[in-house]
């Protein structure tokens, strides 16, 4: 499986940003797509997380207002668009892959395939 997120960049606090994951060699018929952050000197966080091909997605109440996950099952990509930006959105986003169809997702222990991550940087 590979994983390659891209979107990333520098914004203002305010504004908003779509961040993509493109999909590869995925062998299951059924299987989830979680998007993680991990900001300077935390550890990774789990945000949201949607189940390929059934479309349901999920995200933490931290981030739920802001943070909407969405597939596009023919592009094999999946979206995480974030509105009004925060400071403490700055972080290397993340998109895994596992078969547990979203649960548990926070756990980054329970996904098996990573992509390198894209830096999101919101200033002032």
């Amino acid at each position: 499986v590979q994983l390659v997120e891209s979107g990333g960049g520098l914004r203002q606090a305010g504004g908003s940003l779509t961040l993509s994951c493109s999909a590869s060699g995925v062998t299951e018929n059924e299987y989830s797509i979680a998007w993680f952050r991990q900001a300077p000197g935390k550890d990774r966080e789990g945000l949201s997380c949607i189940i390929i091909p059934d479309g349901r997605g999920y995200s933490m109440d931290s981030v739920k207002d802001r943070f909407t996950i969405s597939s596009d099952n023919a592009k094999n990509t999946v979206y995480l668009q974030i509105k009004n930006l925060k400071l403490e959105d700055t972080g290397v986003y993340y998109c895994a892959q596992n078969r547990y169809f979203c649960a548990a997702y926070n756990q980054p222990s329970l996904f098996e395939s990573w992509g390198p991550g894209t830096q999101v940087t919101v200033s002032p």
